[in-house]
């Protein structure tokens, strides 16, 4: 298992916008990817899920990546919130 932590920056959290770009992103991989924050955790593929979490600006989140694809997920998960939130 691999994992990270990262804050939010964007100012508006974890919207709309980058939560469906999250999403897609995350189904392109075996592995199985989980985001935890706020006391709640659910996988980067369940979009309404993510929505829920309300997660804010400044959030500090941790994510967990498990599966055959785990190392090569997690290195481009991190990029993918370094890029978009």
């Amino acid at each position: 298992m691999k994992e990270f932590e990262y804050k939010i920056t964007d100012t508006v959290g974890l919207h709309a916008r980058p939560a469906g770009l999250l999403v897609q992103k995350a189904k392109k991989y075996n592995s199985r990817i989980m985001i935890i924050a706020n006391g709640k955790e659910c996988e980067a593929t369940r979009l309404m899920s993510l929505m829920s979490m309300s997660i804010k600006c400044g959030t500090l989140i941790k994510v967990t990546v498990d599966g055959a694809d785990e190392q090569i997920c997690a290195t481009e998960m991190e990029m993918f919130f370094k890029q978009n939130l």
